[in-house]
């Protein structure tokens, strides 16, 4: 089977062009980006050095321009004193809050908006949480998580512990939605396992000390994994936690969350991947409770009951058909799964078929999420890759550092075909690095879809897209009024021409990172939409008759197009 699927890549691969004139440069230099992230290691070989910090897109001053947040940790024990201010990475290494300045560079202001948190960082998030219109930054740490509110004035607060959402366990992947469909953002925060520098246990080959597994076959207590945190907004400022009552009881060695309502019954469900164990996959019932459907849909493992080893994941409508698929990235000897929603709440492995699976096998995965990075109409896969083991070069044939992939989707009638396009976009030209984060927005607005990528204790890259725009485009800003002011769960599709597309807007994805919350649409030659309809999470529905293409809409619920920028 895996042969014929292998003949029909290469027949649509020969028979259509694969070439794009799409390009990807990096451009971190002349961007004014300067962030190296530093996660402490000094030869102890502990595990938290290993996963990497996120990043996420977002407009924290409400002027049209994605501004970028990039997640740092710290040395190792971390400090007990708070370390001095600085507006450099290495004394001390913290995170950094870059503004963008609306004409292809960034200013460094985290020191002026006071948000360069000094814990051992991993993951981030940000949304209204006040619905001020101005978008919080939620941060997960190996340690106290922390909640910084926008104050609307280029400054934030630290409101971790008054807000009641300070964990101290490691946490990783986090995500905002509003799962009971009040009008106010709540918090899903995945966490990883108990773990202490103390405690820490390396393991040896060949002589040489390496990083342990997460999980021993041998002996199945060595780390005790931690269960999620799911807080409930309580539209005061301040959040509750109703993991147990609405249904999250499973402990696991979680790392990404995605969110999505992949059953099309109006409120947000949740996938978790899970680090060596099967992922999970919670079901909205819509009465404030989730019920685990991962066994049903067949989402825990891959299309030989094998559970995977789960580092990203990402929810999107590929095939364009109405309904979420979902793509998850996994460790080497496993492939990025891909899975197709069947309509009957149900998914099916299609990695191999699709031309995905033989290609990734090799990689260790990590961030993986659904873009149109050319701007046809289709969603492309991209999927960052480095190795765990900094010395893994010793023992096999695989290096620490690795090149990223993307795979082109190839629309042939009804079958859905992915080609590997990494050289001819100029992935494979750049500098290999240790992959892990990555974040997704149209940081200059021009029409295409950038890339910013958060390497493990390495320099951070910026990727501009050019000529993805050489295709037509619409973005999609959604503004609650009943619904969150983020719009976050906003379903939004349009036709145009023979295109038809479904998007969400959704907070959390790809791993331990987030992409703008505006909503990008590629529409290849159509340079009008016929109809472009949005369902609001409060049930209001809005439809748009014949706009033109190639700009961004402010579309503000109940009330329509609005053109001012704040």
């Amino acid at each position: 089977m895996r042969c014929i699927c292998y003949l029909l890549l290469c027949l649509v691969f020969f028979s259509t062009s694969a070439y794009t004139q799409v390009k990807f440069v990096d451009v971190t230099a002349s961007a004014g980006i300067d962030f190296e992230h530093y996660d402490g290691r000094s030869g102890e070989k502990y595990l938290i050095e290993t996963l990497g910090s996120g990043a996420l897109f977002f407009d924290f001053n409400r002027d049209g321009n994605l501004d970028l947040y990039i997640i740092n940790a710290t040395q190792i024990p971390m400090p007990t004193q708070p370390a001095e201010s600085s507006n450099n990475n290495t004394h001390p290494p913290i995170n950094k809050l870059y503004q963008n300045n609306g004409d292809g560079t960034f200013t460094d202001v985290t020191l002026k908006a006071g948000i360069g948190d000094t814990g051992y960082g991993v993951g981030c998030a940000a949304a209204d949480i006040n619905n001020d219109g101005y978008p919080e930054i939620y941060v997960t740490n190996f340690g106290s998580n922390r909640l910084y509110q926008n104050n609307g004035d280029g400054t934030f607060t630290d409101i971790s512990e008054k807000a009641g959402v300070d964990d101290k366990r490691w946490g990783t992947g986090c995500a905002f939605l509003d799962y009971d469909l009040d009008g106010n953002v709540d918090l899903y925060v995945v966490n990883y396992m108990i773990f202490t520098t103390e405690g820490n246990q390396g393991w040896e080959s060949r002589g040489d000390r390496i990083y342990c597994s997460p999980v021993d076959q041998m002996d199945n207590s060595r780390f005790k994994s931690e269960p999620d945190i799911l807080y409930r907004n309580n539209g005061d400022g301040t959040f509750m936690d109703v993991t147990i009552a609405a249904g999250i009881t499973h402990r696991a060695l979680g790392l990404a969350v995605a969110v999505g309502d992949y059953d099309n019954d109006g409120d947000p469900d949740l996938h978790i991947a899970n680090d060596m164990e099967p992922d999970l996959l919670y079901q909205n019932n819509s009465d404030g409770t989730f019920t685990d459907v991962t066994d049903f849909t067949g989402t825990g493992y891959d299309e030989n009951g094998i559970p995977g080893s789960g580092m990203g994941s990402a929810f999107g409508d590929y095939d364009n058909d109405g309904d979420l698929d979902l793509v998850v990235s996994n460790a080497p000897s496993q492939p990025v799964l891909l899975f197709h929603n069947e309509k009957t709440q149900f998914f099916t492995d299609v990695s191999f078929a699709s031309g995905i699976g033989a290609v990734t096998v090799p990689y260790f995965k990590w961030a993986v999420e659904f873009f149109d990075y050319n701007n046809d109409g289709l969603q492309d896969i991209f999927v960052s890759n480095g190795h765990l083991q900094d010395n893994i070069d010793l023992f096999s044939d695989a290096t620490y550092a690795q090149t990223d992939l993307l795979f082109q989707n190839n629309r042939q009638d009804d079958t859905y075909i992915f080609s590997d396009v990494s050289a001819e976009v100029g992935l494979t030209q750049l500098t290999k690095m240790v992959g892990r984060c990555a974040a997704f927005g149209d940081y200059d607005n021009d029409g295409d879809i950038d890339i910013f990528l958060n390497h493990s204790n390495q320099h951070a890259k910026l990727l501009r897209n050019d000529g993805g725009n050489t295709n037509n485009w619409i973005t999609i800003h959604t503004i609650g009024t009943q619904s969150n002011t983020s719009g976050i769960g906003t379903k939004i599709t349009l036709k145009a021409g023979r295109l038809s597309l479904f998007k969400e807007v959704h907070s959390g994805s790809s791993y331990l990172s987030q992409n703008d919350l505006r909503v990008h649409f590629g529409l290849g030659k159509n340079t009008e939409i016929d109809t472009l309809e949005l369902h609001w999470p409060s049930g209001q529905k809005q439809r748009f008759l014949n706009l033109k293409a190639n700009q961004i809409l402010r579309i503000k619920e109940g009330h329509g197009l609005v053109n001012t920028p704040k």
